[in-house]
């Protein structure tokens, strides 16, 4: 802790996707974003200033030994997630995690056995489940206006080609495997909206390729990969994942299905999110608008966001994401997405690289509160 009793953060990545974070430490009383780490040192000084952090370092072990961090904030590529959360939490240091959580099953209950071992805590940042449409389409189903939900879709479509050949980890670990490679955007909010509930099985199936890489090789991923997922209490989700094919973006498309209520998100800019509930809507054929509830049901974070919230990537999701983990750490509230819930998340898309390697064949999901 801070001589003023403020939770020292370190953030790894700082230079790239972990330098987005300030606005929301800044808003919390109990903060002080301490040490900044990242590999391109010549980077360092002006991240550092940016974010206002007393400590730089290059190395994340000489970070979690030398510099008094009581948290840190994972934003490096993919394949580093599960090891560097490992060494924190071997140290007693909370976790904020990138997604996704871990790029093998191997990987996922190493994590695991970390997180159930150390006194602190890990969380995973799945930014999507703190966007305010997510937001209050879980608040409705918690009130039960949706009934019982049983299907849902999510879809991440995000021509990243370009992007691939910046941050060239991508191509190896986003489109250089077969299968959902990148789900948890898309399964995340979902599995918030079927609460007490999991993906047991998993099977996948893939559009073909049709895209060559700049040197003329063909991405491993297929261009479209739709991962169908069966619950524990049998509700049916569909994950379409494609960051390969030619189109406007449109990462957060979300369609839900209850007993009593039915949502469909926005697809395209300018259109509006759009639900019908049974105990609200008089027309049968009728949707209404999302907003049009928010005035009722929409959680009090969400009412008055300050401009940083606003301002925040993610349409507010990286600046609420921070302030949940800040909670939880400090006892105010549980965590939203513990070890296990972030499980929940990736395993999902692991196991569908399983599966579309075995032409489409089912596969079991493992459970991890079973390891």
């Amino acid at each position: 802790m801070s001589s003023l009793g403020k939770l020292n953060v370190g953030v790894v990545g700082a230079v790239g996707r972990g330098g987005s974070f300030r606005a929301a430490f800044d808003a919390h009383p109990f903060t002080s974003l301490h040490a900044v780490c990242d590999l391109r040192e010549d980077e360092l000084p002006e991240t550092a200033e940016k974010l206002g952090a007393t400590e730089m370092y290059t190395d994340f072990e000489e970070m979690l030994e030398k510099s008094d961090v009581d948290a840190v904030v994972i934003g490096t590529p993919m394949p580093l997630h599960a090891p560097q959360a490992i060494l924190a939490l071997e140290r007693n240091i909370h976790v904020l995690s990138e997604v996704t959580a871990a790029v093998s099953v191997s990987e996922c209950r190493d994590l695991v056995r970390a997180a159930t071992r150390s006194k602190a805590m890990y969380m995973m940042a799945e930014n999507f489940a703190y966007m305010k449409p997510n937001v209050l389409v879980k608040e409705l189903v918690n009130r039960g206006l949706f009934g019982e939900v049983y299907y849902a879709e999510g879809e991440y479509l995000h021509e990243l080609k370009g992007l691939n050949e910046i941050t060239k980890w991508r191509r190896k670990w986003q489109t250089g495997i077969d299968g959902v490679t990148y789900g948890t955007h898309s399964l995340g909010p979902i599995l918030q909206w079927m609460a007490d509930d999991r993906v047991v099985r998993v099977c996948c199936e893939g559009s073909g390729n049709h895209y060559p890489d700049p040197r003329g090789d063909y991405y491993e991923n297929q261009d479209s990969c739709v991962m169908l997922c069966k619950t524990a209490k049998k509700a049916l989700i569909k994950i379409r994942v494609d960051m390969i094919s030619e189109r406007p973006h449109a990462g957060s498309n979300y369609s839900l299905q209850g007993t009593k209520g039915a949502y469909e998100s926005a697809r395209s800019r300018g259109e509006k999110n759009k639900i019908w509930l049974e105990d609200l809507c008089e027309d049968k054929n009728g949707w209404i608008g999302l907003e049009d509830l928010e005035a009722e049901y929409l959680p009090e974070i969400w009412r008055n966001p300050s401009e940083e919230a606003v301002k925040a990537g993610h349409g507010g999701g990286d600046y609420f994401e921070i302030l949940d983990f800040v909670d939880s750490v400090t006892g105010a509230k549980p965590c939203s997405i513990g070890i296990h819930e972030a499980m929940d998340m990736t395993l999902p898309g692991l196991m569908s690289q399983e599966s579309i390697i075995n032409d489409g064949a089912w596969m079991e999901v493992p459970d991890s509160r079973d390891w």
